[in-house]
C-alpha cells in the first residue's frame, strides 16, 4: 500500500500564505502524476493543480497565478504553495498519486487525508 501524508495546513489571514506538503511512502516502483485537489463543505471536489513526473504542471484557472506545484521525486513528496489566500480557498485540501508499487502493476490512484486550509479574519 503507497500511503500519503499531508501537513501545513491551518487558519491564515486573506492575503497570507501556506506551503502544503505531502510525502508518500510505502512500496513504491514508480510515482507518477501527483497533485492537490479540495473539498468545501457541500460542494464538490476540484482539481487544485497536478505535477507530472518530468515537472510538467496544470493549474484550476481559480488559483493561476496565485499557487504553484513543485515536487522532489528523490523523497516521492509533493508541494504546494499557496499565496495570496482568499476566503473562498478555504477547504480541506487533499494529496493524490499515481503509483505503480511493481514493475508488474498497474498503476493505480492514492489519496491522503486531507489537510484543512482557512481563510479568515
Amino acid at each position: 500500500q503507497v500511503q500519503l501524508v499531508e501537513s501545513g495546513g491551518g487558519l491564515v489571514q486573506p492575503g497570507g500564505s501556506l506551503r502544503l506538503s505531502c510525502a508518500a511512502s510505502g512500496v513504491i516502483f514508480r510515482m507518477d502524476d501527483m497533485g492537490w485537489y479540495r473539498q468545501a463543505p457541500g460542494k464538490q471536489r476540484e482539481l487544485v493543480a497536478v505535477i507530472t513526473s518530468g515537472g510538467s504542471t496544470t493549474y484550476a484557472d481559480s488559483v493561476k497565478g496565485r499557487f504553484t506545484i513543485s515536487r522532489d521525486n528523490a523523497k516521492n513528496t509533493v508541494y504546494l504553495e499557496m499565496n495570496s489566500l482568499k476566503p473562498e480557498d478555504t477547504a480541506a485540501y487533499l494529496c493524490n498519486c499515481n503509483a505503480k508499487k511493481t514493475i508488474a502493476t498497474p498503476s493505480r490512484v492514492y489519496w491522503g487525508q486531507g489537510t484543512q486550509v482557512t481563510v479568515s479574519s
